[in-house]
């Protein structure tokens, strides 16, 4: 029998100032302005950003039918000056055949099979972390994950280390995304190509340190061609891939695609890995349960790619921090093309559709207790089944992140690598998550190392926030 689908019907959101619209209030606030549309409007709002007429959407019924639909139906648009300018004409931009023709070239990159490849270089760099770690040892979380995650994209990616390479990189990305994140909560989001402000400015200057320093990788490694054999990095892969006419991606394309799997391999994969953490100092059950699980599957030595399926709950410790903390916390906008519907009713062509993983992951209709964090919701049988379509992290559809596989297995494999020798106590209070390219707290997460063996029992459960306010 067809489940009928769920009524498509906008109501008019908060009321916004002349030519500002509701900016203000969402620049101050992103994550409790989408809250509040979802709890005073309901699951399908209208509001103004600027000039920018949008639509949000809230229920995960809605949030399916958008990320599956036909991709003529809705494109994705330009939105972000400065984003734009760091990941180019990647296949998270492209579309129609442009698109086509880049995720053809670049899926294969990140296969299952070739994620297996790389599992043994995350569980390397990250043993070779916790080598360094001292019992008592201070830490800023945030850096620690950041560097560990920049070190092991880094070898996939490029092959090594890169040396001072590697830094410049890292460096330059980090301050890339926080013009990102800035420039989405302001007025630089209407700002024109030509204007130069002080931000855009520092936004430049990180660009064209990416940009000279991924060329000079790719054209280090077309010299090594044929001369190291057959390589296994992700670079590699891509300068060696040809589309169904012999044709390969060029210098620029393979930049771009470049940067795209460094931010999620990197920025992503570290961010979940905090909020884990955090998420874990505060609640004895789980790691309780994490520590079992791991003397259980592992028995003292390092994780493989082929205990990855036997690591359950370590999964759904990754998952749950997800689903709090979703690292990406709102889906790039799509804009409806003829023939767009929603909820069995057109939706009229030329209009802006948004949804929030935060939002939607966070919502007590389908996650009771939904600022509580526990693993346990993605037991196989759960009291309360979670709803198909309430968790996407990832996207979803055919936009799907490329690289969620290998974000998962490398979250995974690195909490059981550290987990098994060191439990990190994070400082008690709340921290307060900031919406920008990547959902990170507003200040620094500090905490102590405790060696394992002289590890004090879990705290006490943890208050999360619900907004960012």
């Amino acid at each position: 029998m067809r489940v009928p689908p769920v009524a498509f019907l906008p109501i008019a959101g908060p009321r916004g100032l002349p030519l500002l619209g509701n900016l203000p209030a969402f620049g101050r606030d992103p994550l409790a302005f989408l809250v509040r549309l979802r709890d005073d409007f309901g699951d399908v709002v209208t509001w103004s950003l600027g000039p920018m007429r949008i639509i949000f959407l809230s229920h995960p019924e809605h949030i399916a039918e958008l990320l599956g639909a036909d991709e003529r139906r809705y494109e994705t648009p330009d939105v972000g000056w400065s984003f734009r300018r760091l990941v180019g004409d990647s296949v998270i931009r492209s579309q129609g055949a442009d698109w086509r023709r880049k995720r053809s070239l670049v899926q294969p990159t990140v296969r299952p099979r070739q994620v297996r490849t790389y599992a043994t270089t995350m569980v390397d760099c990250a043993s070779a972390l916790a080598d360094r770690w001292q019992d008592r040892e201070r830490i800023d979380v945030l850096r620690e994950m950041t560097l560990l995650t920049q070190r092991i994209v880094v070898r996939t990616l490029f092959g090594n280390d890169v040396g001072d390479q590697a830094r410049a990189l890292g460096d330059a990305m980090s301050v890339a995304g926080r013009e990102i994140g800035a420039e989405l909560r302001g007025v630089g989001l209407f700002l024109p190509v030509w204007a130069r402000t002080p931000a855009r400015r520092r936004l430049l200057d990180a660009v064209a340190t990416v940009d000279a320093e991924i060329d000079r990788l790719i054209r280090t490694r077309q010299a090594s061609q044929g001369v190291d054999g057959e390589r296994e990095d992700l670079l590699s892969r891509l300068l060696a891939a040809r589309d169904e006419t012999g044709r390969p991606l060029t210098p620029t394309e393979v930049r771009d695609e470049a940067v795209t799997l460094w931010v999620g391999g990197h920025e992503t994969t570290s961010t979940a890995l905090m909020w884990s953490w955090y998420l874990l100092s505060a609640s004895a059950h789980a790691q309780a349960r994490l520590t079992a699980e791991l003397d259980r599957v592992l028995a003292g030595r390092p994780p493989t790619i082929d205990d990855y399926e036997q690591l359950t709950w370590t999964q759904k410790i990754i998952k749950e921090a997800l689903r709090l903390y979703p690292p990406g916390w709102m889906i790039p906008p799509r804009v409806a093309q003829d023939g767009a519907v929603l909820g069995g009713s057109p939706v009229p062509a030329g209009t802006m559709v948004w949804c929030s993983q935060w939002v939607t992951h966070r919502d007590p209709r389908w996650f009771p207790d939904p600022t509580a964090f526990r693993p346990e919701r993605w037991d196989d049988n759960p009291q309360q089944p979670v709803h198909q379509h309430a968790w996407f992290p990832f996207s979803g559809g055919q936009r799907s992140c490329l690289g969620a596989r290998f974000a998962l297995v490398e979250a995974a494999l690195v909490l059981a690598t550290l987990a098994q020798r060191f439990h990190i106590t994070v400082d008690p209070g709340e921290v307060t998550p900031t919406a920008g390219l990547q959902l990170q707290p507003a200040t620094s997460l500090k905490a102590t190392l405790r060696a394992l063996s002289a590890c004090p029992p879990g705290g006490q459960a943890r208050t999360v926030p619900t907004s960012s306010s």
